[in-house]
């Protein structure tokens, strides 16, 4: 998952959290005098105790984070809550110490003897852990304004969408943050143009996407500006803030945008058009210094594999003929029967479009909202656990709705925000057909079932359920692409053919990613090469950015089912779904190795002598 600083689905979270990216504003409490995470349990081991305290310390170098979380209680999360973290070679500094100094305290950890929990607790931390110091060389390969999670939307996109909007006090805080992105962003410039002195710079077309996005952040005035606007907007249904009070931040607000933010965007502006010339057409990071290791690093990291570029790419090609085979049939039997797979499918989705001369989002998303309650009802069947926290369909932001792909937000632990279904309605044409197993993947029983029950969970450790310390893209892409795979199996599209092919063309599009990925970052791929290839260019300008990460989707699935198998053939008579999706849901965000290790544990204490 991720676009806007929202909790997404990817670590990436994701992969980036943006949190990570963006660095800190506080120093690293001593772990003796720090205060405890709200909520958290009481939990006795040495291991917890430890635990829980760097827990707590990773998280204080991320206000953002620590923001989305609620993570501590009390004066400390107000102090965060004014905080937008340094975009610094020091502040990476202090990640690489806490980091090392955490994977050495578990492996003596898991030297010892744990219990299962603790230790797939230890086990997720360390794999984090160690994936995080292993991907420093190369945090210069990461492009600081990409058109998908750049710091010139991810602090406007976490400042309008995940900054809390509770009482006046958060008003404050807003403020307070508000006169720190002019900083923030000239830190940020900083650091591209350090790395393109050192010759990381991004394709020509990823440059022009940001400075898309820079021109029409500095469009409006000040008093029209997005940042001033969102707290108008959010700040009218407060009890605690008088009319003057309000009106009076909305003033201050625009002062700031207006004398710090704005020319702080304007000088990013300068260095984009400074950059531009320097950049070319090669869309791939292997051009780069260090490329191919980095795209190494990147596909370990997200797909919880040691597959190389070579093998994934020759496990897309396979997919993708499998599919295409299993879509001709369909398409056959509704009378597409001529021309490529592509062509058939464009000509199906066009019956599908809305008819001319009236806007069709409100009908889109209301047709949304009618399949996420369709998937809840046939999902009682085939799950023990339901999220308690509701799920929301929602547009994309307009800011970010011209490159942002369909995706997911995590409910706020204080109920103050549902899960949230984002879907971006660029048009003029919509993706009709595909619509179900979108609403499924990002939804129910996809993304919302997987990390609101996780959020919910008792009897693991708030680090777990708060996923400080995940599992990687694999394991939440996977659990997603698989929910998709279940509702086929499970007879979900019976009576609706042209859905049951929007739901195996989406599969054929994470089979596609696979090549295209690879293609991209070791074949020397042109962005247009993937284009023909089948998939979209915003889609593809996301694998340019973010390389790696398409490629967790289809893995993760085939793992997941490949285990899935695995413990039907054990169990025979006594496997169920709904248990096997318990194992999975009740332990969170967890590497795919470690998931592995649970599922074997699982089978071995079902078939043990009664």
């Amino acid at each position: 998952m991720h676009t806007p600083f929202r909790r997404a689905t990817a670590p990436c979270l994701t992969a980036a959290l943006v949190a990570l990216s963006l660095g800190a504003a506080l120093p690293v409490l001593a772990a003796a005098g720090a205060s405890a995470p709200a909520g958290m349990e009481n939990r006795e081991s040495a291991f917890d105790k430890w635990a829980d305290r760097f827990a707590a310390d990773w998280v204080r170098l991320s206000p953002q984070r620590a923001t989305v979380d609620q993570y501590f209680g009390g004066a400390e999360q107000q102090a965060l809550d004014r905080q937008l973290a340094p975009i610094t070679p020091a502040q990476r500094a202090r990640y690489t110490a806490l980091a090392k100094a955490g994977v050495a305290r578990l492996d003596r950890f898991l030297a010892g003897a744990l219990d299962a929990t603790d230790r797939v607790s230890a086990e997720t931390m360390r794999w984090s852990l160690a994936n995080h110091l292993a991907g420093e060389r190369f945090d210069e390969h990461a492009f600081v304004f990409s058109q998908f999670g750049g710091t010139h939307i991810a602090l406007v996109n976490f400042m309008t969408s995940a900054h809390p909007m509770r009482r006046a006090a958060d008003v404050k805080s807003y403020l307070a943050r508000l006169a720190q992105i002019g900083e923030r962003m000239d830190q940020a410039s900083a650091r591209a143009r350090a790395a393109a002195a050192r010759g990381m710079l991004p394709p020509r077309f990823i440059l022009e996407r940001a400075q898309g996005q820079v021109d029409a952040f500095l469009t409006p005035a000040a008093d029209k500006n997005v940042l001033v606007l969102s707290l108008a907007e959010r700040s009218a249904a407060l009890a605690d803030l008088t009319p003057q009070a309000r009106a009076a931040a909305i003033d201050q607000a625009t002062a700031i945008v207006g004398k710090r933010i704005v020319p702080a965007y304007a000088r990013t502006k300068a260095l984009l058009a400074e950059l531009h010339p320097k950049t070319g057409d090669e869309a791939g990071i292997a051009r780069l210094p260090d490329g191919a290791a980095a795209y190494s690093h990147a596909l370990a990291s997200y797909t919880g594999t040691t597959l190389g570029a070579a093998q994934i790419h020759a496990i897309g090609l396979r997919e993708v003929a499998r599919i295409e085979g299993e879509m001709d049939r369909h398409l056959r039997q509704l009378g597409f029967t001529e021309g490529s797979i592509d062509v058939r499918m464009k000509a199906l989705d066009k019956t599908f479009q809305p008819a001319a001369g009236v806007d069709p989002r409100a009908a889109i998303l209301a047709s949304y909202v009618a399949m996420v309650k369709d998937a809840e009802k046939r999902s009682a069947a085939l799950f023990n656990l339901m999220p308690r926290a509701p799920v929301e369909v929602r547009r994309e932001p307009a800011l970010t709705e011209g490159s942002a792909s369909a995706h997911y937000s995590v409910p706020a632990p204080d109920g103050s925000l549902p899960g949230i279904f984002w879907v971006p309605l660029r048009g003029p044409a919509f993706d009709m057909i595909r619509m179900r197993s979108l609403a499924y993947h990002e939804a129910v029983p996809g993304h919302h079932f997987q990390l609101a029950i996780q959020q919910e969970l008792g009897g693991l450790p708030k680090f777990r359920t708060q996923r400080i310390f995940g599992g990687g893209s694999a394991h939440s892409e996977g659990w997603a692409l698989y929910t998709e795979r279940l509702a086929v199996e499970q007879g979900w599209y019976e009576g609706d053919v042209p859905g049951l092919l929007g739901a195996l063309g989406s599969e054929l599009f994470r089979a596609r990613r696979l090549v295209v990925d690879t293609g991209l970052h070791s074949k020397g791929w042109t962005r247009q090469q993937a284009i023909d290839y089948g998939i979209g260019a915003a889609e593809v300008e996301r694998y340019v950015v973010w390389p790696g990460q398409a490629c967790a989707y289809m893995l993760g699935m085939l793992r997941i089912l490949e285990l899935r198998e695995k413990a039907r053939l054990a169990l025979g008579e006594r496997f169920t779904l709904p248990a096997f999706h318990d194992v999975i849901l009740k332990n969170g965000s967890v590497p795919m190795d470690v998931l592995a290790n649970i599922i074997d544990q699982w089978i071995a204490d079902q078939t043990k002598p009664a």
